[in-house]
């Protein structure tokens, strides 16, 4: 079984959700790698050094230079004659190019898998991961998205891929960039952390959020976390969100402060192997999946943890 695996980039740099991909597709047989973008030279090469890749198709055309996912689709479907899986990270893009491959290929979309059982069965969360669902496709050619935080990452090093050129349509004229918005940060990103701070709705402001949530996470060399709620009151960027509708993470640490748990929060965050929670309601759901819990009001307690670390 031949599998096709979505290589994410940005600025040059391969995404660590690529390297869960591959991992998930080694399962079902041989993987190869799709790199599209524009000046892709660097990227593909660093894809080609993954531990069990077999080979790297490259489209370098300014057509796929912003991932556009209209333009993208085409490509993928007509590599797809080949292979018979195709995989992408359940990040925004992949969830954004994956199911128009679907539609041009006329199959069902198994979404967020978990674990793959066999070459045709899957299992993936349901309900907002409260019941797990074991899907058996009969389709000729599968369409997947995989949830990294549910399988190890592939080695960056130790592959000898062979690098392939292809082509597909270039611009579809379906769509068009006009701009992007990127915000800079020092400090780790939010999915590959392994240390997250995240607040919630307690904090009331934007400005509480850099004066409590950000020292802590200073001194913790951690990514910076937000409840959907907090996103919604527009104290941070929706980036931050963590949930179902956000980024799911599963980091070593993981501290939710003036976060009440709701379960859309915590589909996004219980794996995680330490939950820690501070929360003045002692009967806010997040203490349910908390290992540790602190109740007490987050103004004096966080302040006072950030002084002592």
């Amino acid at each position: 079984m031949k599998t096709l695996v979505w290589v994410e980039h940005e600025g040059g740099e391969l995404k660590d959700a690529t390297l869960s991909a591959v991992t998930a597709a080694s399962k079902l047989g041989e993987v190869h790698l799709i790199v599209a973008g524009e000046g892709v030279g660097s990227v593909a090469n660093e894809a080609a050094k993954i531990a069990g890749v077999g080979k790297v198709h490259v489209a370098d055309d300014a057509a796929y230079a912003h991932g556009l996912a209209e333009n993208v689709a085409p490509l993928v479907a007509g590599l797809m004659a080949d292979h018979d899986a195709f995989l992408a990270p359940s990040t925004t893009t992949g969830k954004n190019i994956a199911p128009r491959v679907a539609a041009l290929l006329d199959v069902m979309q198994i979404s967020d898998i978990l674990s793959v059982e066999s070459e045709d069965t899957f299992t993936r969360p349901i309900y907002a991961g409260n019941a797990i669902a074991t899907v058996k496709s009969s389709d000729a050619k599968k369409v997947i998205t995989v949830r990294g935080t549910a399988f190890e990452k592939a080695a960056r090093e130790g592959g000898s891929a062979a690098l392939e050129p292809v082509s597909g349509a270039g611009d579809v004229g379906l769509s068009s960039f006009v701009g992007a918005e990127i915000a800079a940060s020092e400090r780790p990103e939010l999915t590959s952390a392994k240390i997250i701070v995240s607040g919630g709705r307690a904090l009331g402001s934007g400005e509480a959020f850099h004066q409590y949530i950000e020292p802590l996470a200073d001194k913790l060399g951690a990514a910076v976390g937000a409840s959907r709620a907090a996103v919604d009151a527009g104290y941070v960027p929706n980036d931050y969100q963590v949930g179902q509708t956000g980024k799911i993470v599963a980091p070593e640490l993981y501290v939710a402060i003036g976060i009440s748990g709701a379960i859309q929060h915590l589909a996004g965050m219980k794996d995680s192997k330490t939950i820690v929670a501070i929360n003045k309601d002692e009967d806010a759901p997040i203490f349910q999946v908390a290992d540790i819990g602190l109740v007490g009001d987050l103004f004096k307690v966080v302040p006072e943890l950030t002084e002592k670390l």
